[in-house]
């Protein structure tokens, strides 16, 4: 077994989405029970009317492909590129295109399952940093023990209380222009798990599940959170529970979660190591099975001006071996995470859903707590007590497995920079009076950070929602465009005026939301060349040169990998960068300030996270100044 090489992933991994501006969502449809699930079954909402996946023109595609990797080319390879794209169009190219065509002709979303597999289930590194993001809540001040068990408490009250909402279709199905929002992903995140196997993981649903697993001091417990009447538990009784699994664990145990942290393939011949024996399959079919995790994680102590800093990466890798990383199983698509030092929040496994449905529940919970003080009191009185899950160490090679997962956490966990920005010069409230898009202003924001480091523009990555379509996903947003750079080149230019800058700088910003709108009704151009490059592969056909060209390696080598989770709480999402040479950058904008989690790899001699935070800070500030000295045209009132 082998340590991952430095920081490389799947370029076209998506994090979250974009135009997730809608915070409301509910599932579709119930997802076939797993074989050990409870035999209650869900209510279904369909929406007959989400639209079917499409397969663009590929002459449309390699249009707008050409034009996105202008900025990134030489004048030479820019010739180079046209040549290739043309030979691809002509031959290769439309072959594959009517492989694709006849697969979407047969498929309500040839994309869906497709994009599960390539960019989730067979992606071999750790989900941990990779993968996985981590979502905060606002910190919290526990006085004592008892306060930190009443919180936990709470929250998983209002979890469950969510997860009813979804089985009772009682959010509202938002549209976006004339279409319906699919919001099937609420069905795809409780009772979620990723099951590790070489090659190609699994990944099984469990959406009437009525429990959730307690991890503490590395110890497992299953506590049921619903009576046999189906009712939610009161928070106060599941309170007891917790500070009764507090007592009993005096010492740490063995840390199986760790296992979880690993590269897949690690994890997956531990897997086969663990499975052995009957007392430990059945020990992992429970963790499977919860609805969710709650990590009760070892008290850490916050370095004093990093503890935004700290409380992202906690949620994101634990830490460490000899911290919490060990407290955790990363397989479960929802792992709420609480510290005693105050430190709150979700770790989510990325394969079945977007970030904005996590981003919601936190936003659920988190105004039920605050409006209403008594928020969970009442529910089911009856219980069944906790019931601990045993493992065993049962042989030498899972032993072997535990140490080397051990030591590439910890290398993992090194690797990793992160420093969050809490910018407060401004927010949508003054970018909207610019007549300018938040979203893609902080977008431009981010490419002239980096160009004034770097002194070239990134190929940016930006997610977008598909959910117009049914099980739709995401699209990229390429954010770095003839635009952005015209704008970025200006505020470099000592000769530019702050005219031609502001004139620059709303170009740049139309030109990204162009793309966007485009992005959203699944017309971007990278999910059409991977179906193309997927047929190829589907179809026992060679690769075409065209995927090796200049264009595709540099607009795809996702320097700047970026997305939008909004809420209106003092909270974020933060992940690791896409490239080793790259920084990775989720943020929250909110109406006076804006929220950045900004990531780098300690490995590269040419990344710095520090400085980019201050150079994206100096950048917003510029764009303010040159905005207010050239302040939009007035409105007609015609």
């Amino acid at each position: 077994m082998k340590f991952r090489g430095n920081g490389k992933l799947l370029w076209n991994l998506t994090k979250s989405s974009l135009a997730q501006q809608s915070q409301t969502g509910i599932a579709k449809r119930a997802l076939p029970a797993s074989s050990y699930s409870p035999a209650k079954s869900n209510p279904t909402l369909e929406q007959p009317n989400l639209l079917k996946y499409h397969v663009l023109p590929l002459e449309e595609t390699l249009n707008r492909f050409l034009t996105t990797v202008e900025p990134l080319l030489t004048a030479q390879e820019l010739e180079q590129q046209k040549a290739i794209t043309t030979d691809f169009a002509e031959n290769q190219g439309r072959e594959l295109q009517q492989l694709l065509e006849e697969t979407g002709s047969k498929e309500k979303n040839w994309l869906a399952h497709r994009w599960l597999k390539t960019a989730y289930l067979q992606y071999r590194d750790p989900v941990t940093v990779f993968v996985s993001p981590g979502m905060t809540f606002p910190q919290q001040n526990f006085k004592d023990s008892q306060a930190f068990v009443d919180y936990t408490a709470r929250v998983i009250f209002g979890l469950g209380e969510f997860n009813d909402m979804v089985h009772a279709n009682k959010i509202q199905i938002v549209k976006m222009g004339k279409n319906e929002l699919d919001n099937s992903q609420f069905g795809k995140v409780f009772g979620t798990c990723r099951i590790p196997r070489r090659g190609t993981d699994e990944i099984v649903y469990n959406p009437s599940s009525d429990y959730v697993v307690v991890i503490y001091k590395n110890h497992f417990y299953q506590l049921k959170i619903y009576s046999k009447e189906g009712k939610l538990i009161a928070a106060p009784i599941l309170a007891a529970q917790l500070e009764n699994i507090l007592s009993k664990e005096t010492q740490v145990g063995v840390p199986f979660g760790i296992l979880t942290t690993d590269s897949r393939d690690n994890w997956a011949e531990a897997y086969e190591y663990l499975s052995e024996t009957p007392a430990n399959r059945d020990a992992l079919k429970t963790i499977q099975g919860a609805l969710f995790t709650v990590s009760l994680d070892e008290n850490t102590t916050l370095k004093k001006g990093e503890e935004v800093d700290e409380l992202i990466l906690s949620l994101i890798h634990g830490s460490g071996s000899k911290s919490n990383s060990g407290n955790r199983w990363m397989d479960k698509t929802i792992q709420l995470v609480v510290n005693p030092n105050g430190n709150v929040g979700f770790t989510y496994e990325h394969s079945p859903a977007e970030g904005q449905p996590i981003a919601m529940m936190m936003d659920y919970v988190v105004q039920k707590m605050k409006e209403d003080q008594k928020f969970g009191e009442i529910g089911g009185q009856d219980f069944t007590p906790a019931q601990k899950i045993q493992f065993s160490l049962s042989n030498k090679s899972l032993e072997k497995s535990l140490t080397a997962a051990q030591e590439n956490v910890d290398k993992l966990a090194e690797a990793l920079q992160m420093k969050v920005l809490k910018f407060d010069g401004f927010g949508k409230d003054f970018i909207k009076k610019q007549r300018l898009g938040p979203d893609s202003f902080v977008q431009i924001a981010l490419q002239l950070a980096f160009f004034k480091m770097h002194s070239e523009p990134p190929a940016q990555y930006e997610s977008a929602h598909l959910r117009i379509f049914d099980g739709g996903r995401t699209e990229t947003i390429r954010s770095c465009s003839n635009e952005s750079l015209a704008f970025s080149r200006a505020m470099q230019d000592s000769n530019a005026t702050d005219k031609e800058r502001a004139n620059k700088l709303r170009e740049a910003v139309v030109s990204h939301q162009t793309y966007a709108r485009l992005a959203l009704q699944g017309k971007g151009v990278d999910r059409h060349l991977l179906g193309l490059k997927l047929m190829a592969l589907e179809n026992s056909k060679p690769i075409p040169e065209f995927f090796k060209s200049p264009g595709v390696l540099k607009s795809s080598h996702f320097r700047m990998s970026t997305s939008q989770v909004a809420t209106k709480y003092d909270a974020f999402m933060g992940y690791g960068p896409a490239t080793d040479d790259g920084y990775a950058c989720c943020y929250n904008p909110r109406d006076n300030d804006i929220i950045l989690a900004i990531s780098t790899w300690r490995h590269c001699p040419i990344t710095d996270h520090l400085k980019f935070a201050k150079t994206l800070e100096q950048s917003f500030f510029e764009m303010k100044n040159i905005l207010e000295k050239n302040p939009p045209e007035p409105k007609s009132k015609l």
